[in-house]
C-alpha cells in the first residue's frame, strides 16, 4: 500500500474499528467466530498492541454506517477504520450514487479524524442486471483511487460461490470461510501495521 498510509506518527492510540454488516458481525456464527475475531487474535498473537472493535451490524447499509460513524470515531479514537459496507445497499437495489456518496463521506470523516480508512469491496449477484452490478462493483476501486486509500478488492475472494464455505443461505460465509476472509483483509492491513 501507500507509504504515506503508515501509522507510526498516529500516536498512542492503537485501536482498529471494523464498521461493517453481517459479513463482519459473525452472522449465523456469533461474533467470536467471525473474521474480525480472528484478526483480533492474530494481532494479539503477534503482539502488535492493537485493540479491535467490531462495530458491525447485520443488515446495515452505507446510510446506517454513515449515521453511526461520527459517534464511533469520537468514542474509539481509532488508528484504522475498516469500512465493510455496501452489500446490503446492492442486495436491496439502492442507488449506487447514494452508496458512493455515503462511502466517500465515511472515508472523509475517518481521514479528518486522523485515522486511516481501509475500504473493503464486495460484489453482488447479477439479479439487477449487468449495468447495476458493474456500476456497484466499480465504486470501491474508484473511491480507493480517488482518496489514495488501501482497498480489499473483494472481501469474499476465494469464499463466494464455494458452497462448502457458505451457510445455507448462500450469502453468508460459514466458520470455514472466516479464515479466508481474514487473510483477504490481512494482506492489506498488515502493510499498515
Amino acid at each position: 500500500m501507500l507509504a504515506s498510509q503508515a501509522l507510526p506518527a498516529l500516536g498512542a492510540d492503537r485501536t482498529i474499528v471494523v464498521l461493517g454488516d453481517s459479513l463482519s458481525s459473525g452472522y449465523g456464527l456469533g461474533s467470536e467466530r467471525s473474521w474480525v475475531e480472528i484478526l483480533a487474535n492474530e494481532l494479539e498473537r503477534q503482539a502488535y498492541g492493537y485493540d479491535v472493535v467490531n462495530a458491525s451490524i447485520a443488515g446495515d447499509t452505507t446510510s446506517g454506517g454513515l449515521t453511526r460513524l461520527p459517534r464511533l470515531l469520537e468514542a474509539q479514537e481509532p488508528a484504522i477504520v475498516v469500512i465493510e459496507l455496501g452489500g446490503n445497499d446492492g442486495l436491496r437495489g439502492l442507488s449506487v450514487d447514494n452508496m458512493r456518496e455515503n462511502l466517500a463521506r465515511m472515508i472523509e470523516l475517518v481521514q479528518d479524524s486522523g485515522a486511516v480508512p481501509v475500504l473493503s469491496g464486495i460484489m453482488i449477484p447479477p439479479n439487477y442486471g449487468p449495468a447495476y452490478t458493474g456500476a456497484f462493483a466499480g465504486v470501491y476501486p474508484e473511491l480507493a483511487e480517488r482518496y489514495g486509500i488501501p482497498l480489499v478488492e473483494f472481501l469474499l475472494e476465494g469464499v463466494a460461490l464455494r458452497p462448502e464455505l457458505m451457510q445455507g443461505d448462500s450469502i453468508h460465509p460459514n466458520a470455514n470461510g472466516q479464515p479466508i476472509i481474514f487473510e483477504n483483509v490481512w494482506r492489506v492491513l498488515a502493510e499498515l501495521l
